[in-house]
């Protein structure tokens, strides 16, 4: 007993040694990323990214927050669309893959193969733009932001493949045998089934959701309406536009180096990120709920 308790012992001791250290160096970038942000732009050039700010100076966090009004107007943009788009993504798409994987639904391979084309080959960025502008006249609406991002045939795969490998055809049919319907297996049965991989996909797509700027450079000249993403975009590119100018006129007023272009990045980064953060930070322990769901038989 004594060695098995030593052996358990040392076992631990390297394991958590070792996942200590891998999560020390995933950390270690987001602290570079952040202790950058706080440091003087000069320093970060010359002497590169460090744990600990160099010179510490809040300017490019002013520089993004000069104009709150507009960042916490995008930031809730980009919450609206977030939260409303990932709903709506995970409700459209587990419905598409219960339908999918039922074997009573005889077409579903050919269903399927058309859902498989559309990630191989798609019509161009020119059509898709005059459908959404012209067809479904969805410019400068939220609507323009959700939509292209409700359906992902790879999503649907793979809900698709969890459905038919972890839900047994005999549940379905025995709860068809006493009486329920389709939207009721599906409500009651597959969907709390199916938690482990509603709860990545969810994520995944949120997170696709929040990062995604190009929607709004196509489809939103509102100000309103403007995500927070695509309000960084244009600030970053404002920046290098200025610093251009002002490398390329030496008459000019604007020294280069008071324009906090890399720190800059540096704040966008830790800003887009930080709500992601708090999101998985949040989610994680339904992860392990989802996870144990369905895993005590009988």
């Amino acid at each position: 007993m004594k060695i098995k308790s030593k052996d358990r012992t040392i076992f631990s001791i390297i394991s958590y040694s070792a996942i200590s250290i891998f999560a020390i160096a995933c950390l270690l970038p987001f602290v570079m990323m952040v202790s950058g942000s706080l440091s003087n732009q000069r320093e970060v050039l010359i002497f590169g990214y460090t744990l600990w700010p160099r010179d510490f100076t809040t300017i490019a966090y002013r520089a993004l927050f000069a104009a709150p009004e507009v960042m916490l107007n995008s930031f809730f943009i980009s919450v609206i669309v977030t939260v409303g788009g990932t709903g709506l993504g995970i409700l459209v798409t587990s419905m598409a893959a219960y339908v999918l994987g039922r074997k009573d639904f005889r077409p579903r391979n050919q269903v399927a193969f058309i859902y498989y084309f559309t990630m191989l080959f798609n019509g161009g960025l020119v059509p898709y733009y005059l459908l959404m502008v012209t067809v479904y006249n969805l410019q400068n609406t939220l609507w323009a932001l959700i939509l292209p991002g409700v359906t992902n045939v790879w999503n649907i795969l793979i809900l698709r493949s969890f459905m038919k490998n972890n839900i047994p055809d005999s549940l379905i049919e025995s709860a068809k045998m006493d009486g329920a319907g389709e939207f009721t297996i599906y409500r009651r049965i597959v969907l709390p089934l199916m938690v482990p991989s509603l709860m990545a996909v969810g994520f995944f797509t949120a997170i696709g959701y929040w990062n995604d700027w190009f929607s709004a450079m196509l489809f939103i000249d509102r100000e309103s309406l403007v995500p927070l993403q695509y309000h960084l975009y244009r600030m970053l590119n404002t920046i290098n536009a200025l610093a251009q100018i002002a490398a390329r006129s030496p008459h000019t007023n604007i020294p280069p180096v008071d324009l906090p272009g890399e720190t800059v990045k540096l704040a966008m980064a830790a800003v887009a990120a930080a709500p992601i953060i708090f999101l998985f930070a949040f989610i994680q322990k339904h992860f392990v709920k989802g996870i144990t769901i369905g895993a005590v038989k009988g």
